[in-house]
């Protein structure tokens, strides 16, 4: 049977800085079904140069056109993160930060973090890469704005350092990603080339990209929420709410449960089926034994009671005497 996919609930930074909030999304994404629940971890002038502007998208959602100013007022600390971490543990739900700050992953790992998530926009940073690999995590590696040849020096970088257990999420890196920017197939061309496991990052609204990408074979699925698309803040607006959480869970499940182990095969409840409406062999007429049966003594009817379809019954002979309609048996036969 097909495995459903690990699905993670991306709390992304849609807590606005309130740790408060964030704990209440690890219980929501519990709640939903989610395998993990994952936040991202950064320092606003560590990762961002004075003056850099923020994505046409932040700019949109947000009003703030400075990208230092927008990351401040979505940081949380690393007690924070040990909160969160602590309350994941308690509730038994996986606890995934992305860490934007390299030095930080170490500190994640001892807060319980059991895989190591590679935002899109990291893809690149070599260095980073390597520093990810030395710690012989899982390795989920978020593919947005790549070619196969940028995806493939990623992976090389990986394995060159160590790393073992690498998945690649393909992903369109806009908030909301239209369709026609999706390209999933892209996902299934990463599998062939690779031969690594894939996923999806899913910036989509509604649910049925994952609901596709499942069904080609994602073994992994994110997709970001929020407990209200209208708070203010850059990715509200592309994420589910929590009782869509829960629906969009349920009905990645239900399509891995449908694809089933791919064996061209009736189940067993169709055996009673088939008896009903697939045919057989029956007397067209009143048929005593001893009749060597020709063509007009039998007809192909409902239900498959009787000798299949394929028999050659014309120069049978009969060893008893047959009902019209009733089905002729093997052991009708002289």
């Amino acid at each position: 049977m097909s495995m459903p996919p690990f699905v993670i609930a991306e709390a992304g930074v849609n807590h606005n800085g309130d740790v408060g909030r964030a704990r209440e999304m690890v219980t929501i994404a519990k709640e939903a079904g989610a395998d993990c629940v994952k936040f991202q971890a950064f320092s606003p002038e560590g990762l961002v140069a004075a003056g850099a502007a923020t994505a046409a998208y932040q700019a949109a959602n947000t009003g703030i056109t400075d990208q230092q100013d927008l990351l401040r007022s979505l940081t949380l600390g690393p007690g924070d993160f040990g909160a969160i971490a602590h309350h994941c543990a308690d509730l038994k739900i996986e606890f995934l930060c992305t860490a934007f700050d390299v030095a930080f992953v170490e500190t994640l790992i001892g807060f319980g973090m059991r895989r190591i998530k590679v935002a899109s926009g990291e893809m690149t940073n070599t260095p980073a890469l390597r520093h990810f690999a030395v710690f012989g995590l899982p390795i989920v590696l978020s593919t947005g704005m790549a070619t196969l040849d940028e995806v493939a020096a990623a992976v090389a970088t990986l394995t060159k350092a160590g790393a073992q257990d690498i998945t690649l999420l393909h992903c369109t890196s806009l908030y909301p990603a239209p369709d026609a920017a999706i390209n999933l197939k892209a996902m299934t061309t990463m599998q062939q080339h690779f031969g690594l496991p894939v996923g999806y990052s899913d910036h989509s609204i509604g649910d049925h990209v994952s609901v596709a990408a499942v069904a080609l074979g994602a073994t992994v699925i994110e997709k970001h929420f929020t407990l209200d698309r209208s708070l203010p803040g850059p990715d509200h607006k592309a994420s589910v709410e929590p009782r869509e959480l829960g629906d969009f869970i349920a009905k990645l499940r239900a399509t891995a449960s449908v694809l089933g182990d791919g064996i061209k095969r009736p189940v067993p409840a169709e055996q009673d089926t088939a008896r009903l409406v697939r045919r057989s062999w029956h007397a067209s007429r009143p048929l005593a034994a001893g009749t060597v049966l020709t063509a007009a003594d039998a007809v192909l009817k409902r239900p498959a009671t009787g000798l299949a379809p394929d028999f050659e019954i014309v120069g049978c002979k009969l060893a008893c005497a047959r009902a019209a309609d009733e089905p002729i048996r093997a052991a009708d036969l002289a």
